[in-house]
């Protein structure tokens, strides 16, 4: 196998020992914040040595090229975008500390999105349409690298996708910005430019992401194991159980310990650097 280390700050010392550690036969180098150690073998100090450095560790098939994947699909709130887009908007309504607090429940899997969001929601009643716009405009931050990821996966020919516990307020204008091929998220009600607290249709949570993401995957004509998930809370675990890799980006543990591979510390193009793909 290949041990992928990769960190905001990887020194020269950190590489020999754990190429040491792992019985590696050559380092290798992938960008300015990713290495590629050949012929590596697992031992149980190399995660506590990666932990106590600050560094993103992975062993990976060396033969597996990101080109072999059809799509990717990212969650939005804290992995595609550096914020969570409802709390944001709870901001603008001043009662973010509320809504942030059942944002935190449903992320450590305390309480079911579904039960989450319509009491989130509940809370915007009343919200101008105008607000979520100012919170695009003004909060909206890309997670790092993500751009970066999307790039490396495009020219590598898979498609990519945005699927959203949020809402398509969002998804929508961020699939446009990034040239996203899909999208998928809850629509709010709004009437007389104004939030009524509640969601139209059926909620997409953690089983109503895996659904999207399976419709997709039958539309593409794809398998489950030519998909790639990336998600940070207890709600993505349906549509990483559908993907053939799964990551967790900056997750809580629940989800980390469920995912193929953990980024805790790069930004999103760590994903692409865990595969060989065209430069």
């Amino acid at each position: 196998m290949n041990l992928i280390i990769q960190g905001l700050e990887v020194s020269n010392s950190d590489l020999r020992a754990l190429a040491k550690l792992s019985h590696a036969d050559s380092i290798e180098r992938i960008t300015g914040q990713a290495f590629r150690l050949t012929n590596a073998t697992d031992t149980a100090d190399i995660a506590d040595y990666c932990a106590e450095a600050a560094l993103d560790f992975a062993f990976v098939n060396p033969d597996r090229k990101l080109s072999e994947f059809k799509l990717i699909a990212m969650d939005m709130d804290s992995t595609l975008l550096a914020i969570e887009s409802i709390d944001e908007i709870a901001d603008m309504h001043n009662i973010k500390p509320q809504v942030a607090a059942i944002t935190l429940q449903t992320m450590r899997g305390e309480i079911s999105f579904e039960e989450s969001l319509t009491r989130r929601t509940a809370l915007l009643q009343g919200l101008s349409q105008e607000a979520l716009q100012k919170v695009y405009d003004e909060r909206v931050r890309l997670s790092l690298g993500a751009e970066k990821m999307l790039q490396q996966a495009k020219i590598a020919g898979l498609k990519t996708m945005v699927i959203s516990g949020g809402f398509t307020f969002f998804t929508e204008r961020i699939k446009a910005k990034l040239g996203l091929d899909y999208a998928a998220a809850n629509v709010l009600e709004i009437e007389n430019n104004r939030l009524t607290g509640k969601v139209i249709g059926e909620i997409i949570g953690r089983e109503g992401k895996a659904h999207v993401l399976n419709q997709v995957r039958d539309e593409l004509g794809i398998q489950r194991e030519q998909i790639i998930a990336i998600g940070d809370g207890a709600n993505d675990l349906g549509m990483m159980g559908a993907a053939g890799i799964s990551i967790a980006y900056h997750a809580k543990p629940i989800v980390k310990d469920y995912a193929t591979y953990s980024i805790n510390h790069v930004g999103l193009d760590g994903v692409t650097n865990l595969f060989s793909h065209p430069n």
